[in-house]
């Protein structure tokens, strides 16, 4: 799969955001103890601009910045053929950045999105401006046999089901993952005790709320 196929998948602005901040918030429940959690949210990552972010620890990552003109989502898929550092002149691919507008840059080009010499870690990005109906990106003419890493980079992001983070998360975190819980943070729902304690019984919502509250994610008010 590639950004042409995942494109239509993906929810609008308003939807995403929640659901990265759901997602973030998640991982926090799950493993508080960490410094290098999966999924972050950080909504006051530069002023008017908000970020969501993943990466897997073996090189792959995905940003999504939130600004008032709209969203820019970067992906990098370090195996992909399409990888800078996969070419001859180490660049990103052609067409996936050249018409990106102007106002998204700063989502690719960002010393944190970037190597050493400011080449942007990226094989595959989406645009949507508030005024859009539609997700866009460049047009690309793949290499054969390859692919941006779109499919799996995006995977939870264009399906959307509280099922398809449960599967996720007792794959990664090798533990049985309450479906209700994940249900509640799906829906945009305050943490609540309750529901820390099904989804990580190992932890209890004072200890995870600060880290819960740095995503920007509801917790239920203290009597």
């Amino acid at each position: 799969m590639t950004v042409y196929d995942i494109a239509g998948a993906l929810p609008a602005v308003p939807a995403l955001r929640a659901l990265c901040r759901a997602l973030a918030a998640l991982d926090v429940v799950l493993d508080p103890g960490s410094e290098d959690r999966y999924h972050h949210y950080h909504p006051a990552w530069a002023p008017g601009a908000e970020l969501a972010s993943m990466r897997d620890g073996s090189g792959n990552e995905y940003s999504i910045l939130f600004t008032a003109a709209g969203a820019c989502l970067r992906g990098f898929d370090h195996e992909s053929p399409m990888s800078p550092y996969a070419t001859d002149d180490e660049e990103p691919w052609p067409g996936v950045l050249d018409e990106l507008p102007g106002v998204f840059r700063d989502g690719v080009t960002d010393p944190a999105f970037c190597d050493e010499f400011g080449t942007p870690y990226v094989t595959v990005c989406l645009w949507r401006e508030h005024t859009d109906t539609v997700w866009r990106h460049g047009t690309i003419e793949f290499p054969p046999g390859g692919d941006d890493g779109a499919g799996w980079l995006f995977a939870l992001l264009t399906d959307r089901r509280p099922e398809a983070f449960q599967d996720w998360a007792q794959d990664y975190y090798e533990t049985p993952v309450n479906l209700d819980a994940v249900r509640h943070f799906y829906a945009g729902q305050p943490v609540t005790p309750a529901v820390v304690s099904a989804l990580n019984p190992a932890t209890t919502l004072a200890a995870v709320a600060g880290l819960v509250a740095a995503t920007g994610y509801p917790i239920v008010p203290a009597r």
